[in-house]
């Protein structure tokens, strides 16, 4: 079976309060129904929590969070012969990001009580510390890999 052509990059604007593609990545992934400007909003009242509670850039700390649950390898199923191999394999940093995200958003929405911000706030909070269930998972991943290592010479 022949491979389609690659799907061409579509090019994202930036946030236009923090003037950052990362945040409009993480806003777009968190909407729902196309509610942009709902979601934005939540985001924005994330973003001063943070602020209010360390006292530092909450951009800065936005950054260094999803850069602590950022992957930066997995395992990637591979048949071999008849055999399916879990190959651990280098995480582009687009791929990264997307990941970093989701499985915070995943983790946030499956809580329960309080508002969207506040939770986010939270898991963003523990993520900048290196702790919390998003850093928790990126372990999981990062251990599946290292555990799978013999199998790094399939990669592709």
């Amino acid at each position: 079976m022949g491979r389609r052509r690659k799907a061409s990059k579509r090019e994202m604007l930036v946030d236009p309060k923090y003037n950052s593609l990362e945040i409009s990545r993480f806003i777009n992934l968190m909407m729902y129904d196309g509610k942009k400007s709902t979601t934005r909003a939540s985001f924005y009242r994330t973003m001063d929590i943070i602020g209010e509670k360390t006292k530092e850039n909450p951009t800065a700390v936005l950054k260094k969070a999803l850069d602590n649950a950022r992957p930066r390898v997995e395992v990637r199923s591979r048949r071999i012969g008849g055999a399916t191999y879990q190959v651990p394999m280098e995480v582009p940093s687009a791929r990264s990001l997307s990941l970093a995200i989701r499985w915070m958003l995943d983790i946030i929405r499956k809580r329960k009580g309080k508002p969207m911000s506040e939770k986010l706030a939270g898991e963003l909070l523990d993520a900048y510390k290196g702790e919390g269930e998003t850093i928790k998972r990126r372990d999981e991943v990062h251990r599946m890999a290292e555990a799978n290592r013999a199998f790094a010479h399939y990669r592709w």
